[in-house]
């Protein structure tokens, strides 16, 4: 599903809300059949760990973890073996095609590779719902259908729901759903069913 609508119509806030790091003002938010104004904030750390995963718009990768261990990060935060977590992020890695990059630090890449690495690490532990926010955003056209594809094929081959805020035209295309917002109210809702 994509989530269109001019800057500052409320896209961004609506996936924070979705990964539960806001709350509403109003309203009931439920995802992966979990109510999550009914979460005290350590359960709500805990859905994250299990359901969600997250793009952000500015990657947020940390600069002084190697990539691996980037990837590895939300192992942290479910207790995971480290040597299994270690394996974990390798494969992650070789699925977006940096298991090379593993032991190289973020600022060593480029945007695309940064881009990749963050979808690796939303992706570590096969979360129910990705959430990405402007994932294309700031990549040129040939690495943006790259990174399309590997959305595509996380939300195929593991069953993941994807969420994505963007205004890219081929992230739209290859929504099944697409809801316009303004003002941070929903506008407009299509279903393509090209997914």
């Amino acid at each position: 599903m994509s989530l269109t609508g001019r800057s500052g119509a409320g896209k961004t806030t609506l996936l924070h809300i979705l990964a539960g790091l806001d709350r509403p003002s109003e309203g009931r938010v439920s995802v992966a059949g979990t109510d999550l104004g009914a979460l005290a904030e350590a359960d709500l750390a805990r859905h994250r760990a299990r359901h969600v995963g997250v793009v952000f718009q500015a990657l947020n990768l940390l600069n002084h973890l190697s990539v691996a261990e980037n990837v590895m990060l939300p192992a942290v935060f479910r207790r995971h073996a480290r040597t299994a977590a270690a394996r974990r992020a390798l494969e992650a890695l070789d699925r977006v095609g940096l298991a090379d990059r593993a032991d190289d630090l973020p600022g060593t890449l480029s945007g695309g590779e940064r881009q990749r690495v963050a979808l690796a690490r939303a992706a570590f532990c096969t979360p129910d719902v990705l959430l990405c926010d402007e994932v294309t955003g700031n990549l040129d056209a040939a690495t943006a259908t790259e990174v399309v594809a590997l959305i595509l094929d996380l939300s195929r081959s593991d069953g993941v729901a994807v969420v994505a805020a963007t205004h890219d035209p081929a992230l739209e295309e290859v929504s099944d759903r697409i809801l316009v917002l303004s003002d941070g109210r929903l506008e407009a809702e299509t279903e393509e069913g090209k997914a």
